[in-house]
């Protein structure tokens, strides 16, 4: 009887699926990845945050972790992941729902872009673009929070003082509410600049990419899980490696009000992208705009590859029909 009953609810819960326009289908799989491919490498994002923003205190990627485990335990490795999670449900969601509604209208208008991969590119850039500027104020509270390192031991240097020269954020709310009474809309926005600049070739590079990698596996190997990890991980790459110096200083801007003040009183250290990569240079060195890099390439490999798998397993989930192939240009 519970077997009946099982298939009775899997079978009304597939009719509901059906119901669903592909638009909503394709949200659902794109929250749905992206959740569970941030929260999978959270611990290496927290730590990678660390490295590019806290250039006295983490200096390595094994000497961060002990730290961390040390002053904020083991669930510390989650800190400002409950943020993130928040935020990527709706990025992920929106990045790859608006990649197949920008794909699909590039396409039916015919476009002088033709039909291979260089459309992949545009829409993927387009998409990434969307999506980060509907989801930023989250991202930037994911930062915040993962910045914060409890200080019990006083094992920093300045004591906790110097760990924190502001108030301790509670939370999402509390973030965003003092972001926004210190400088208005334009608080919750601080590093956007370089964000944009990043996420524009990142996004485009990532799914032109994964469609030209897929390209060249043979169509009954389209749905492989073999084929989607790999594929996506190549992506992930290829596509953060060019990127990674913006992402150092659009974290860099992000916490500028919980650093040391400068010289003229002011927590603000950047003008915009370009003086943040000069000052960075100039002031840190040219290895500090790679600084975490090491991790990131751990880190972005499962992610990207988890992401692409789990998107692909839940559009077959959700019987979403195939789309057109891109051919070559």
């Amino acid at each position: 009887m519970g077997s009946s009953q099982g298939s009775t609810l899997s079978a009304d819960v597939m009719s509901l699926v059906d119901t669903l326009p592909v638009l909503a289908k394709t949200l659902i799989a794109g929250g749905v990845a992206g959740a569970v491919a941030k929260t999978a490498v959270a611990p290496l994002e927290r730590i990678k945050i660390l490295l590019q923003t806290r250039t006295n205190d983490f200096l390595g990627v094994s000497q961060s972790l002990k730290k961390v485990l040390q002053c904020d335990g083991p669930l510390g490795f989650y800190k400002g992941n409950g943020a993130s999670v928040i935020r990527i449900i709706p990025y992920a969601a929106l990045h790859y729902m608006t990649y197949e509604v920008y794909r699909d209208w590039i396409l039916e208008n015919n476009l002088p872009l033709g039909s291979g991969p260089v459309v992949d590119l545009v829409a993927g850039s387009a998409a990434g673009g969307t999506a980060v500027l509907c989801t930023y104020p989250l991202d930037l509270a994911r930062t915040k929070l993962a910045y914060q390192v409890s200080d019990a031991s006083q094992s920093f240097r300045g004591g906790a003082n110097g760990v924190y020269r502001q108030h301790a954020y509670s939370g999402i709310k509390e973030v965003l509410s003092m972001a926004y009474k210190e400088a208005g809309p334009r608080g919750l926005y601080r590093g956007i600049g370089p964000t944009l600049i990043g996420i524009l070739p990142y996004a485009g590079l990532k799914f032109y990419i994964y469609e030209e990698l897929k390209r060249h596996v043979p169509e009954e190997h389209q749905n492989s899980v073999r084929m989607h990890l790999p594929c996506g991980a190549l992506a992930g790459l290829f596509g953060q490696t060019l990127t990674y110096p913006l992402d150092v200083v659009r974290r860099q801007m992000q916490v500028e009000n919980l650093q040391p003040m400068t010289s003229d009183g002011s927590n603000k250290r950047y003008k915009n992208t370009f003086d943040g990569l000069n000052t960075i240079v100039r002031t840190q060195g040219w290895r500090q705009l790679f600084a975490g890099l090491s991790i990131n390439y751990i880190k972005i490999v499962p992610s990207v590859a988890i992401g692409f798998t789990v998107y692909e397993s839940m559009k077959s989930w959700l019987r979403i029909p195939p789309r057109e192939r891109s051919k070559p240009a």
